[in-house]
């Protein structure tokens, strides 16, 4: 694979109907026309956007007998197309489902202009567009972020993947800069490899991307913390939880740091929390031991 070349994968049609939200009607419908596999089939991008305009489709009114045709009218036009679905731009229009190109609208069954020039015809149009929107199978960056980073999720499970984790991430963030989780998950696999100032970056990307992040103030509190920063890492770990005041972690790990400072009343206070939050949590009786010491000092 060259430096230019994206990483080949596949989904699993049970991370496919996880990513688009499928119901089980919809999935049967689906099935019925043929764009969910046999069971262990694996399916690749364009096929996964081909999915997701039939599930619009179909939510916009059109029937499946409706799809179909047009399915098999698309494949006549675009015969050596892969996903044909995800090849062109179409709309539900009334009983039919017309293929829109450069402004132009036209019937793929015969190939035919359909003509709206009057204002009625346009009026309709607006109404049908505001009520169904208009199903645009061009893949949308929030659609590819979005699939990349469910790739990514999975790989990250794996030291072995790692490597292909961070690949996969990183064409999240270079679809959607703005992708918070995508920057923060990122962050955290570097920061488990060891490469600590890209972690850092990543983490504070994470909170340009989106303010409200706690899990990325979390992670950079632990970054910080691992850097020996212990003043950093409790300005940090107090910064996520003003975002997010019952994070029980963050608590955990700000006792952590506050105790190894030399300020047990304040630790003492965390501990606590950490248990009232998160009582049957492995870590609760490590929480209990500590809380004990720190009110043994304050006493």
């Amino acid at each position: 694979m060259t430096a230019t070349q994206s990483p080949e994968w596949f989904l699993s049609e049970r991370e496919v109907v996880g990513l688009l939200g499928l119901t089980a009607k919809r999935v049967a419908q689906l099935r019925r026309l043929g764009l969910l596999k046999p069971e262990g089939e694996g399916y690749r991008f364009r096929e996964i956007v081909g999915v997701r305009v039939a599930r619009e489709l179909l939510a916009g009114g059109a029937t499946v007998r409706q799809v179909r045709r047009a399915l098999e009218d698309l494949r006549r036009l675009l015969p050596q197309a892969e996903a044909p679905l995800a090849e062109l731009r179409l709309k539900v229009d009334g009983q039919h489902i017309l293929v829109e190109t450069d402004g132009v609208s036209f019937d793929p069954r015969t190939g035919q202009t359909v003509l709206t020039m009057d204002v009625g015809d346009l009026e309709r149009q607006a109404r049908a567009t505001l009520v169904r929107g208009m199903v645009r199978p061009l893949v949308t960056p929030s659609l590819r972020a979005e699939v990349w980073l469910a790739r990514a999720s999975e790989l990250d499970q794996d030291p072995a993947q790692w490597e292909a984790a961070v690949a996969a991430y990183e064409q999240v963030v270079a679809t959607d800069p703005t992708c918070a989780a995508g920057w923060n998950n990122l962050g955290l696999l570097h920061h488990r490899m060891g490469h600590y100032d890209k972690a850092g970056a990543c983490y504070r990307e994470a909170m340009t991307a989106d303010p409200a992040c706690y899990q990325a103030a979390y992670n950079l509190g632990s970054l910080t913390e691992d850097l020996g920063d212990l003043p950093g890492a409790i300005g940090w770990y107090r910064r996520a939880l003003e975002l997010s005041p019952d994070y029980a972690d963050a608590h955990f790990n700000l006792a952590g740091v506050l105790a190894k400072s030399g300020r047990a009343p304040e630790a003492a206070i965390h501990w606590r929390r950490y248990l009232e939050l998160d009582l049957e949590s492995p870590w609760a009786e490590l929480a209990r031991v500590n809380l004990g010491e720190a009110e043994e000092t304050v006493e």
